[in-house]
């Protein structure tokens, strides 16, 4: 078990917000990112939530990032939604749009945003999980740089693409989220086995020579593989064309690392939202006991298995020493 330190709620979104300003985010931008980095840390993987900050503070000090974007958003039809992030962060673009988002949905029963020139989109459950909270059915995809080989021996073409999905359960539970790579396992999972010097299990990545590894750090210096082999690497191609394709943003082979270098990735996030039938048709309440059908049987139902609901602000949240201490650095605190 890795070093950890315990934060409560109210502490850890100061020191984040605290974090944020001093590396050189606007409010706004800080803001967008401490709200998603919080619901991360509440409802989605861990790692996704503060050690996946460290990134986004490294990138608004070394330029991957605008720290004062203005994001612009153009309606070329009624429920669809273009936006620019001006190489800012992901979460930022999709807020401004949200409330515009949300009523074109409820008019029209389906609306679509998509955006381009971002910043890696983090947690990608958060965008679903927003709608969720609205009552709102969501799928989002997005890309970053290529990091994903097609098969063993190949090049890096696909990043790990994830798609994420969200259906609300109505009110008082939480919503179903899927969140997942179309990779055999996300990168940050491989980091941070590298970081505590952990193996990873045979089938996740391959070494520079293209060969199968168990060793995180050759990981890192090869390349991931798709889940399920074939069926993963179409996944991937799936998400790579409604991000990449669908905002016009670049491909996975041409976008920069989100980790080195100064150049912003300026990758693709789409999220299609769909509203759950009338209000009188009961679907949400249908799906709420079909998922505590399911839960009965064994079956794990993502978003909801095993976290509490509401979370006490008075709950500490667990980040790993190293983590909070990069942080704490970069706050100044």
């Amino acid at each position: 078990m890795p070093d950890e330190v315990v934060v409560y709620q109210a502490e850890a979104e100061a020191l984040a917000m605290r974090a944020c300003l001093a590396a050189g985010a606007r409010e706004a931008t800080a803001r967008s990112l401490v709200g998603a980095t919080l619901s991360a840390a509440l409802y989605g993987p861990s790692t996704l939530g503060f050690p996946h900050m460290v990134d986004y503070l490294d990138s608004f000090r070394e330029g991957r990032i605008n720290c004062d974007p203005a994001p612009t958003c153009e309606r070329p039809y009624p429920a669809f939604f273009v936006a620019n992030a001006d190489q800012g962060i992901a979460q930022l673009g999709f807020d401004l749009a949200f409330d515009d988002l949300t009523a074109a949905v409820r008019n029209f029963g389906l609306a679509v945003f998509t955006q381009t020139n971002s910043y890696t989109a983090g947690e990608l459950g958060y965008y679903v999980r927003r709608l969720a909270g609205e009552g709102i059915v969501g799928i989002a995809a997005t890309n970053a740089n290529a990091m994903v080989v097609a098969k063993a021996g190949g090049a890096a073409v696909y990043s790990t693409n994830p798609l994420a999905f969200g259906f609300p359960l109505g009110e008082g539970s939480l919503p179903l989220i899927i969140d997942q790579a179309s990779s055999a396992t996300a990168y940050v999972n491989i980091v941070a086995a590298a970081a505590e010097g952990r193996s990873i299990p045979e089938g996740w990545a391959v070494d520079k020579a293209g060969m199968n590894t168990s060793d995180a750090a050759k990981a890192l210096g090869g390349a991931l593989l798709p889940f399920g082999g074939r069926k993963g690497a179409n996944v991937a191609l799936m998400v790579e064309m409604l991000s990449a394709g669908l905002s016009g943003g670049p491909w996975s082979l041409d976008t920069p690392s989100f980790r080195e270098g100064s150049a912003s990735p300026a990758v693709g996030l789409t999220v299609v939202a769909m509203m759950p039938g009338r209000p009188d048709d009961g679907l949400v309440e249908r799906a709420r006991r079909q998922a505590a059908r399911l839960q009965e049987h064994g079956v794990f139902v993502p978003g909801v298995s095993g976290i509490e609901h509401p979370r006490p602000g008075s709950e500490g949240l667990k980040m790993p020493r190293a983590v909070f201490e990069a942080i704490v650095k970069i706050a100044g605190a």
